[in-house]
C-alpha cells in the first residue's frame, strides 16, 4: 500500500550554501533537488515536500567554458516585437541573483505547485543574511567544482 505524505507530516530544514566558485548548473541541480523534497524518503511529485535553501555570495558564482559572455536569456515584454536579449555578464550587474533563480526555475515544474516551492529559495549577495535564526545546515559543494573552470 503506498503512503501518502500529509501536511501534518511535512517538516521543513534549512540548508545554506555558499556560491563561491560553485558552478551555476551543477549548483541548480542541488538546490532543485532540496527545494522539491527529493533528498527526503517522503517525495511525492504532486506535494510540496520540499526544505529551505540559503544560497550567499552569488556574486562569486561561476560559468563553464564562454557562457557568461555568450549564453542569452530570453524576456518578452508582452507588446510586439518586445524580446529582449541578455548575457549573464549583463544581467549579473543589475541583479546577480537572477542567473542561479532562473536556472532553479527552469528545473522546477511549471503551475502553481514549481512557484510555491521557488520561494523556498533565499538568495544573498554577500556573507551575511537574516536567516540565522533558523540555525541552516551548512551544505559544502566545493567537492563537486572542476579544476577547468574558466574565471569570469
Amino acid at each position: 500500500m503506498t503512503k501518502f505524505v500529509k501536511k501534518s507530516d511535512i517538516s521543513s530544514t534549512w540548508f545554506e550554501i555558499d556560491a563561491k566558485n560553485a558552478v551555476v548548473g551543477r549548483l541548480a541541480t542541488i538546490i532543485s533537488k532540496i527545494i522539491r523534497g527529493k533528498n527526503k524518503n517522503t517525495y511525492s511529485p504532486h506535494v510540496d515536500d520540499g526544505d529551505f535553501v540559503v544560497v550567499k555570495n552569488i556574486e562569486k558564482i561561476r560559468f563553464t567554458g564562454k557562457k557568461f559572455q555568450n549564453k542569452k536569456y530570453f524576456r518578452h515584454t508582452g507588446y510586439p516585437g518586445g524580446i529582449k536579449e541578455e548575457t549573464p555578464e549583463k544581467l549579473s550587474k543589475k541583479k546577480p541573483d537572477e542567473s542561479l533563480k532562473l536556472a532553479v526555475k527552469r528545473m522546477l515544474p511549471g503551475g502553481v505547485l514549481g512557484r510555491k516551492q521557488l520561494t523556498k529559495l533565499k538568495i544573498y549577495v554577500g556573507e551575511n543574511h537574516p536567516h540565522s535564526a533558523q540555525n541552516p545546515k551548512v551544505i559544502d559543494i566545493s567537492k563537486l567544482n572542476n579544476k577547468n573552470i574558466v574565471r569570469n
